[in-house]
């Protein structure tokens, strides 16, 4: 089972990943200074949610679920290889403006969200197609 995990920057500028699917019946929850560190922590919860149930005599298939990881806007610019100034080529946003949102100081509009989507994608889909010689 696939099972969506939100990765989102916490209030102190770590990282929060829970799941949000209400076909389980329960929320996991991980959280780290760094996404490796908040998925070590979720893949813990999810063992730790295994036992219980196993105690409480409950079935439930840990074993197959699956998570699909998605980011929060701001995740996402704190965790991509892309330094602002790319990212800002690739948006059309200003670097400044990119460095507000990755340090807490803004939040980007739906707008902006979505020219940071479709920059990102179509930077990715060029280089899909780019031949290095």
């Amino acid at each position: 089972m696939i099972v969506k995990a939100i990765i989102e920057t916490g209030k102190d500028l770590d990282f929060d990943i829970y799941t949000d699917d209400g076909t389980l019946g329960f929320m996991l929850l991980g959280q780290g200074n760094t996404i490796e560190e908040a998925k070590a922590d979720l893949q813990k919860s999810k063992e730790e949610m295994k036992a219980a149930y196993a105690e409480a005599g409950e079935n439930f298939d840990f074993d197959s679920l699956e998570f699909e990881y998605v980011f929060d806007t701001v995740s996402f610019l704190k965790y991509s290889p892309f330094t602002l100034t790319g990212l800002s080529k690739a948006t059309g946003i200003n670097r400044k403006q990119l460095s507000h949102y990755v340090t807490g100081y803004r939040k980007p509009s739906a707008k902006t969200i979505q020219r940071i989507q479709t920059g990102v994608t179509n930077f990715a889909k060029a280089l899909q197609h780019a031949v290095l010689v």
